[in-house]
């Protein structure tokens, strides 16, 4: 600064107004440098009187001072360092003020900083770095916190890094994700500005790294990453690695991965993990540990990748445990890397349940008659059903998230899905099934004892005084109907009830759809090339369907789904005003199917989630109350190519065939086919008669071949009807049982009795208070430790409360807990904090106590 200048600053200080109870303004001008020490001896002030203090006349200052005037302004100005401990005019400085003029002193009072010879000092090296204002801008953001040399290092490389915390983690972290050794440019900023030094240090302070020779960013990245990982795998799994990782300071390194996996940037640490693990040959290490061992650990992706492969070949090599793998995929779900592969999971998953119900049911099946089976049908078998179409749902969206390592062995894990539903499941059941009512369908075409589709109308709809909704979803197969029932139970204000009917044969959509409408009788016949089924001798095609509900009941309409849910509200409300019956008419999956049979199960999920939402539309705003589901027919869809045994050629009465599908024929009054059953019917009477392969065989022909449905198999025939009655926020049935109706998440509960924590890692037990049935619904929790002032001081661990056991026992939880690195008091309070994902719910807090006798100290990384 020029002198000029520096007196033009200086006389404006001695202008200034003097604090209270000052009479005059003495000004230490501090210049260690003696940058000065040649001009100062012309350098006059207007407004003040000039001392330079030199080793030797320390008392003479002291006494003008104190004693000979006491009354005019003085700069001292001061070249001399001397302690505290040492210095005569300590007293006066104390009152006094201080002036700096050296380049270091004003950048230090433009960054905030405290104007300590300490960190005077140590700021000399970083000239190189704050010669620029927009670098002294960066650290001055932590001015106030430099209280220290230490704090001046920090405060440099977390500038050189550009991160807003003197933490440690930040500053390491954001080298890790700026890429590897050769082209990671904030180590080369680091060494530019002569700070590469104070960030090895810290590092190794920290973490443990270090390297006599030059430290490397890529050795640091896979120190940390080890380091982390000896947290929760036993260090005998990294055997011939032990100079790459420091498991004694694991917990600085887990504690930084951990909060970095869990935040919404970790995409900066994810080429870290996979280049350390391709350095180190982590999956093929790894691929070699118990599947046990690993399920606790999830800081490396390829963890996962080796946890599903390893699951994988069990089921391939038929060694899977269900109860475990179900195990295994629970602890997986709540890791950070399951996102990234839940198609998987969710497979494995749907193979575990396959599993679990095959060893239920092992023996087979052997029921005596046609409702013995269907009931178990509807209570148990479908669910098998059920547990396979989900498997596919999961395959089918791992087909478009490719991963090289776990593609192949999945579409092994196909085979076997295909091999335990396809040929023990569909198999076995369709022969005890068809074995059982074959005298039925021949002498009757129902099976005795079971509601008729048939009747729909006379037994269903008009049971309803008010108005009513029907849905009609074409290929509704019962087993979805069952979620459908669980979602509107758990989702919506309502009675839901699901029942049962058997389709009329065949099970295709002009025989279900004629059935489904009022009628006295049906009829079949011919016109041109096809055949047309009747009711009272009316064509039942969809433009034909309203007239035929108003023929019974005036006040009715017929509509698409397509068609309603386009219209406006207006619209909407128009059509059905003054209706007392109104047909919804739904096809998603049977149309899916037989243009792109591939995406059957697909379907099934969009026909769900359409539904569900039709349902909430007439709730909502066209105040429907009652409402039916139900279907035409259900069926039949397998994933892998048919078995030649599982054709039937059709040679031998191809010339009575009026009308052909893969699972029925319809033929002349003449026929007498071989390996088809009978089935009578209202066709009999118009002179034709129909017939259906045993089991799953399907008959040759075009169309497609994996999705079927004509037959008489109980994925066929079972066609649901869910009574759902809708109930009003201002109904007296609701005021009193609210309870029933309003949906309610499951709660979590801690279970473990003590409240005391005596180590860094501990285990604590948890139980989901309510099982998930009717109208409570899952939810997922985070658990963790927090202090008084709401910090969270321990790792966040996740429950996913979803489980529908009634036994409590199978409600319970275990999570460990790492506590972060820092000082505890055995005589404060922390909590346990049990919080709701979505916030929806006020957190539950449970006082704890910890005490750990182990020290924690914010350090000087750097002394």
């Amino acid at each position: 600064m020029a002198m000029d200048d520096i007196k033009k600053k200086l006389e404006q200080r001695f202008s200034d107004p003097l604090p209270e109870f000052y009479e005059r303004r003495i000004i230490f001008w501090n210049d260690e440098d003696k940058e000065f020490l040649g001009e100062i001896v012309e350098f006059v002030l207007n407004n003040a009187k000039k001392l330079v203090l030199t080793e030797t006349n320390n008392f003479e200052i002291k006494k003008i001072l104190n004693h000979d005037d006491l009354t005019n302004n003085y700069l001292v100005y001061n070249p001399i360092k001397v302690e505290m401990e040492n210095d005569w005019l300590l007293d006066i400085k104390l009152y006094s003020e201080e002036f700096r003029a050296d380049q270091l002193s004003m950048w230090m009072q433009e960054m905030h900083i405290e104007q300590n010879p300490a960190i005077r000092h140590e700021i000399k090296q970083y000239r190189s770095f704050l010669n620029a204002a927009s670098r002294r801008k960066l650290v001055s953001q932590f001015g106030e916190q430099i209280n220290s040399p230490s704090k001046l290092h920090m405060a440099i490389l977390a500038s050189i890094c550009k991160v807003q915390s003197l933490d440690p983690k930040a500053i390491i972290k954001a080298v890790m994700a700026d890429g590897n050794d050769e082209t990671n440019s904030l180590k080369m900023e680091l060494y530019k500005y002569n700070a590469a030094d104070k960030f090895w240090t810290m590092v190794s302070r920290t973490t443990g790294y270090s390297n006599e020779t030059v430290p490397n960013v890529d050795e640091m990245d896979a120190h940390i990453v080890l380091s982390a990982l000896t947290k929760t795998l036993p260090e005998r799994y990294l055997a011939g690695l032990e100079n790459r990782y420091n498991s004694f300071q694991n917990g600085f390194c887990y504690e930084m991965l951990d909060e970095w996996l869990h935040n919404d940037k970790k995409e900066g640490l994810v080429s870290v993990l996979r280049a350390v693990e391709e350095k180190l040959h982590l999956f093929d290490r790894f691929n070699k540990i118990d599947v046990r061992v690993l399920a606790n650990t999830e800081i490396l992706p390829c963890i996962d990748e080796v946890v599903l492969n390893k699951l994988m070949e069990r089921v391939i090599d038929h060694m899977i445990c269900a109860d475990e793998l179900s195990k295994i995929i629970e602890t997986r779900r709540t890791m950070v890397w399951y996102e990234e592969n839940k198609e998987y999971y969710n497979g494995l998953l749907q193979v575990a349940e396959m599993q679990k119900f095959h060893d239920n049911h092992i023996v087979g099946f052997h029921h005596t008659n046609g409702k013995e089976i269907w009931n178990a049908y509807i209570d148990d078998y479908c669910s098998m059903d059920t547990y396979y179409r989900k498997f596919h749902v999961a395959f089918a969206q791992s087909l478009t998230n490719y991963n090289p390592i776990l593609d192949d062995h999945f579409r092994k894990v196909v085979d076997e899905v295909e091999g335990l539903y396809e040929h023990w499941f569909l198999d076995r059941l369709a022969e005890n099934f068809t074995n059982v009512i074959e005298t039925d369908l021949a002498e009757t075409g129902e099976i005795s004892g079971i509601d008729q589709q048939s009747n729909f109308y006379e037994r269903v709809v008009s049971s309803y005084e008010n108005k009513l909704y029907v849905i009609i979803s074409d290929a509704l197969r019962y087993e979805i109907a069952t979620d459908i029932a669980e979602q509107l139970k758990s989702e919506t204000k309502a009675d839901v009830k699901l029942e049962s009917q058997q389709s009329i044969f065949p099970s295709i959509t002009k025989f279900g759809m004629a059935a489904l409408l009022p009628h006295r009788e049906l009829s079949l016949v011919k016109k041109g090339e096809s055949l047309k089924v009747l009711t009272d001798g009316n064509p039942t095609d969809m433009a034909d369907r309203d007239d035929i509900l108003k023929r019974r009941k005036p006040n009715s309409v017929a509509v698409r789904y397509k068609d309603l849910i386009l219209m406006k509200k207006v619209e909407q409300r128009e059509l059905i005003k003054g209706q007392d019956v109104i047909y919804i008419y739904h096809d998603t999956i049977d149309s899916m199917g037989h243009h792109d049979e591939i995406n059957t199960f697909t379907a099934c999920e969009t026909a769900q989630s359409e539904i569900v939402n039709l349902v909430r539309m007439l709730t909502g705003s066209l105040n429907g109350l009652n409402i039916v589901i139900t279907s035409d027919h259900g069926f039949l869809y397998t994933y892998q190519h048919l078995r030649d045994s599982d054709k039937l050629e059709r040679s031998s009465f191809k010339k009575d065939i009026i009308e052909q599908g893969r699972r029925y024929v319809i033929t002349n009054d003449q026929a007498d086919p071989e390996f088809l059953m009978p089935v009578k019917g209202f066709y009999n009477k118009d002179g034709y008669k129909a017939f259906t392969p045993r089991e799953n065989i399907r008959i040759k022909g075009s169309g497609s071949q994996n999705f079927v449905h004509g037959g008489a198999s109980l994925q066929e025939l079972v066609v649901p009807v869910i009574r759902y009655k809708y109930v009003r926020s201002d109904y007296k049935g609701y005021q009193n049982n609210k309870e029933k109706y309003d949906t309610q998440p499951v709660t979590i509960g801690i279970l473990s009795a003590s409240r005391k924590i005596s180590n860094m890692i501990f285990s604590l037990d948890f139980y989901q208070k309510e099982a998930v049935k009717d109208n409570y619904v899952p939810s997922t929790y985070n658990v963790f430790m927090m202090d008084l002032n709401g910090n969270i001081i321990s790792d966040i661990q996740k429950i996913v409360a979803d489980r529908k056991s009634l036994s409590g026992v199978d409600r319970i939880f275990r999570l460990t807990f790492n506590l972060k690195q820092r000082p505890y008091n055995s005589h404060e309070l922390y909590y346990l904090v049990i919080q709701d994902e979505e916030g929806l719910q006020a957190p539950v807090k449970e006082e704890m106590q910890i005490d750990i006798s182990m020290a924690f100290d914010d350090f000087d990384f750097f002394s």
